[in-house]
């Protein structure tokens, strides 16, 4: 007899082996009809999978995450499917499950098109109505190999053979078409009816710029129509708040072909980066941290002993002077540590807390490089903590506490923790690890927060926590972290005199709450549709007069303002006042002032608010105190 334990506890006897398919059917027909696998011992497989000894099982249908990946992952071959069924000699190579989809990569004798692209995903749908099973089956490697040869698919051929030889690999075929793919998979591609492809693009085989340029499609796929359409719309939504076309369209920054990946900052960017490195110094100086500053270039001697010269250096720009190899930092941490390695350090000098708006540069890859979001050069709000092991949860708390204010002035009040806990490969005891991770999580519930652990995520040398936020179209940010490194400080040979007169190495924390500005700026410009608060938009208030009549008045009341200390932008031109308010308008100014002549003899100002809201006529005195109020409460 074979017993399965169900999630609830309760127990199913069969008298011999027994498909996931078959104990659904056992438990009822609607389940039955809902299952897209199982997991077994944290394993999902088949409902076609065949469970020969006693075993713990949970149905999964589409309304779990592994649901939703194994339908992703089909979905994948659906696609691979079609392309063949219209595109017989195209080769198929891999398609994997990504955020929110999957892609699969194509080798054809031309692009596609976007009309390819709506035929494909028509055959796809036909292919779906038919409901043909989707069956596994088990190849030797050597026979699997000569199998996709025959076929003519040199990409899977070639796949499976850097495989080791005594392997066996899985196959799986719904209706004329035969795939490899260690799944699993729907049991009939009936399952499959919400997706769309979305694009296609071109991508190297296995990544390597030396190999042919594939073509991969991307696609996404959702257990509902409704999960489907919300998909969508939220992409519509993205696509106008892009980071990029709103950065033109308000004249903030672009990048060049002269300098990949670095960014050139307009004068009204410029404006907004200064109000958020200003805002974030000033946390500095209120939260303890001392302002440091380091070199941009150091020696490639300091990157061997911090390790990063071995397994990082394809990602440093390097360079040489005198015989003397340098590179350009890609992060601050070691040039602190030389900062505090500067005298004597002694215990009562701890937690010492340093600061920087640390230059950095890593050589990314072009096609991984986005707007201002992933850039090659970019400046951190990066601060490091030298403390004890007793003093890391204090700091913890602090540092959650400080982070959430700062995510809530900035329009963000979603965030969600993650706890990463120590990988297989590492360093220091069981004994500081334990300590370690403990620390941060009784740091985290003294903040009040809820948090996930993410077992084995941590780094080789200690745990860290990931402070995720989450924009106005739910999309999730890792911005903030905080670390513990015994390592690094260990490597440089930093320490400081304890109580008992001895010398001890400190902690060092590393920790960002904003990160890289230029990325925190692009996810600000997107999660406030560049319509941003008046404490840092880049011009709070533009003056327009009607007529040239009230030109004086109107530069008395862009001075006033300006002296005031607010950002003012005049317009004098000789236009119409509606097109002068309708460009304004379009520049996302959180106020427009017109004064005509009736303003100019009151001595006031007609107001409009952004969203083309009339506030009406009031005294200049007045719409001052109401900027400096928005501007006070960050609202």
């Amino acid at each position: 007899m074979i017993h399965i334990t169900l999630p609830d506890g309760s127990q199913r006897e069969f008298p011999g082996p027994v498909t996931v398919a078959e104990v659904a059917a056992s438990i009822g027909s609607g389940l039955a009809k809902a299952a897209l696998a199982g997991k077994i011992n944290g394993k999902v497989v088949d409902t076609s999978h065949q469970i020969t000894a006693d075993s713990p099982l949970s149905i999964v249908t589409a309304k779990d995450a592994d649901g939703l990946e194994v339908i992703r992952h089909s979905t994948a071959h659906l696609l691979a499917h079609a392309v063949k069924e219209l595109f017989p000699e195209a080769q198929v190579t891999i398609g994997p499950v990504i955020e929110n989809g999957f892609y699969y990569d194509f080798s054809y004798k031309r692009p596609f098109t976007p009309e390819d692209l709506v035929a494909i995903e028509k055959k796809m749908g036909e292919l779906a109505a038919k409901d043909e099973p989707v069956v596994r089956r088990v190849l030797p490697r050597d026979q699997a190999v000569a199998y996709f040869e025959s076929l003519g698919e040199h990409y899977k051929a070639e796949i499976i053979a850097s495989i080791p030889s005594n392997e066996d690999v899985s196959l799986y075929r719904e209706g004329k078409f035969e795939d490899l793919c260690r799944g699993p998979h729907v049991p009939s591609t009936g399952k499959l009816r919400f997706f769309k492809l979305m694009k296609v693009a071109g991508a190297y085989w296995r990544g390597d710029h030396r190999n042919e340029m594939l073509q991969r499609v991307y696609g996404t796929a959702w257990a509902t129509k409704d999960e489907l359409q919300q998909y969508l719309t939220m992409l519509e939504e993205a696509e106008k708040r892009d980071h990029r076309k709103l950065g033109r369209e308000l004249d903030l920054f672009h990048i060049d072909d002269h300098a990949p990946g670095m960014v050139f900052w307009h004068p009204k960017g410029w404006t907004l980066w200064q109000e958020v490195e200003q805002y974030m110094r000033r946390v500095y100086r209120d939260n303890g941290y001392q302002e440091v500053k380091g070199p941009q270039i150091l020696d490639k001697g300091l990157w061997e002993k911090t390790g990063h010269w071995d397994k990082y250096r394809e990602n440093m720009f390097v360079t040489e002077s005198e015989k003397r190899d340098y590179a350009l930092k890609p992060m601050n941490c070691p040039g602190h540590i030389l900062i505090f390695k500067q005298g004597i350090k002694s215990y009562r000098d701890l937690p010492l807390r340093y600061g920087e708006f640390g230059n950095c540069h890593r050589n990314e890859p072009t096609g991984g490089l986005h707007g201002i979001m992933r850039v090659r050069g970019f400046t951190q709000d990066d601060g490091h903590i030298f403390c004890t092991e007793d003093m890391i949860q204090g700091e913890v708390t602090a540092f959650t506490t400080l982070l959430q204010k700062v995510y809530k002035d900035f329009g963000f009040t979603e965030i969600l923790y993650k706890l990463s806990t120590r990988p297989e490969k590492r360093i220091g005891s069981e004994e500081s690890w334990d300590k370690a991770e403990a620390a941060l999580a009784d740091g985290l519930r003294a903040s009040g927060c809820e948090f996930e652990y993410l077992p084995g995520e941590g780094a080789f040398y200690g745990p860290k926590i990931e402070y995720v936020l989450k924009d106005a179209l739910g999309r999730q940010w890792q911005c903030g972290t905080i670390q513990v490194d015994p390592n690094m400080p260990e490597r440089l040979d930093a320490d400081f005199v304890g109580e008992d007169g001895a010398r001890h190495r400190p902690i060092m924390l590393h920790r960002a709450i904003v990160g890289s500005l230029e990325r925190f700026i692009g996810i600000l410009i997107e999660q406030h549709a560049g319509a941003l608060p008046a404490w840092l938009a880049p011009k709070q208030v533009s003056v327009l007069n009607i007529t040239d009549g009230q030109a004086d008045y109107a530069r008395t009341v862009a001075k006033t303002l300006l002296d005031q200390g607010f950002r003012v932008e005049l317009d004098l031109r000789n236009e119409k006042i509606t097109r002068k308010i309708r460009e304004h308008s379009m520049q996302k100014l959180p106020y427009i002032l017109v004064v005509g002549d009736k303003e100019r003899e009151a001595g006031a100002v007609a107001v409009r608010a952004r969203g083309n809201l009339d506030l009406g006529v009031m005294p200049l005195q007045d719409f001052q105190a109401k900027l400096a109020g928005d501007i006070a409460s960050k609202a």
